[in-house]
C-alpha cells in the first residue's frame, strides 16, 4: 500500500543548503551541532484532536483542508537557544502562509506562538546549518519542504483517501507523518544517530505520539469536520 508514496517521496526535488554557521560560535558548535538528521513531520487536521486529553479545546480553521506542518526537527537535540527570540514581525512575509500550511489546531494557542514554540525547541537547533539560520530561513525552508512533499496527493493517487468507514492494513488511527532528511535536506538519514529508532528506508506512517505502525490492525484516515472536529464522524 505505501509503495506509491515511496515512490513519490524518492523522486522528489531536493533542497541544498550550505553548513557552519556564523551565528554560533566554536563552542556551541560542538556542543549543539552534532545532528546529522532531521524529521520533517507533518499532521493530518482530521485525526489530531483524537490525541488529545482535552479534545474539546480542538479547532480546525474552516480553510484548512489539507495536511499541516507540524515541524522540522533535528534529531536528539531539543531546546538549543533559548537567547535567540522570534517575534511575529520576524514572519510578516511568511504570515498568509504559514497561516495556511502551519496553522495552530488548538483554541488556547495562536498560530504564532505554536511556530515561535517549534522555533525555540527546534528552530534554534537546526539554526546550525546556515540555510536555517534565522527564524525567517527556517520557516521558509519549512514551507518549501512542504510545497515538494506532496502527501495529499500521493495518498489520493494510492487510492487512500478520508473515510470514516474505510480502514488500512496499519494502526487505529492516521495522524502524523514524519520524513527523515539528512542535515543537507536530502531525503532519508543513514546516521548512526538514528539507527534503532526507525527503520530505513523509513516508514512514513506514524500515529500519535509516533510509533510505526504494525500490519496485523486496521488504521483509519478520518475526514476533516470543521464543526467537531474532536468527533470527525458524527
Amino acid at each position: 500500500m505505501l509503495s506509491p508514496v515511496l515512490l513519490m517521496v524518492a523522486l522528489l526535488t531536493v533542497l541544498t543548503v550550505t553548513m557552519e554557521s556564523d551565528h554560533w560560535t566554536a563552542d556551541q558548535q560542538e556542543k549543539f551541532c552534532t545532528w546529522q538528521c532531521l524529521k520533517f513531520t507533518l499532521q493530518w487536521p482530521g485525526s489530531f484532536c483524537l490525541g488529545l486529553k482535552n479534545s474539546s479545546q480542538c479547532r480546525i480553521p474552516p480553510n484548512i483542508q489539507t495536511w499541516t506542518i507540524h515541524g522540522l526537527w533535528p534529531s536528539k537535540a531539543h531546546t538549543c537557544c533559548r537567547c535567540w527570540p522570534i517575534f511575529h514581525s520576524d514572519l510578516k512575509e511568511l504570515d498568509p502562509e504559514l497561516s495556511q500550511l502551519w496553522p495552530s489546531l488548538l483554541k488556547t494557542q495562536s498560530s504564532f506562538l505554536f511556530w515561535k514554540d517549534e522555533w525555540i525547541k527546534h528552530g534554534s537547533c537546526a539554526a546550525c546549518v546556515e540555510g536555517m539560520n534565522s527564524p525567517l530561513r527556517y520557516f521558509q525552508i519549512c514551507l518549501k519542504l512542504r510545497g515538494r512533499f506532496d502527501i495529499d496527493r500521493a495518498l489520493e493517487d494510492a487510492g487512500i483517501k478520508p473515510s470514516c468507514n474505510q480502514s488500512y492494513p496499519g494502526r487505529e488511527v492516521l495522524v502524523q507523518v514524519k520524513i527523515p532528511l539528512s542535515q543537507n535536506l536530502t531525503l532519508g538519514c543513514h546516521h548512526k544517530e538514528d539507527q534503532g529508532a526507525e527503520p530505513v528506508p523509513p516508514q512514513l506512517w506514524h500515529t500519535f505520539p509516533g510509533h510505526p505502525c504494525p500490519q496485523d490492525s486496521p488504521v483509519f484516515y478520518f475526514p476533516i469536520n470543521h464543526d467537531h472536529p474532536h468527533q470527525p464522524c458524527d
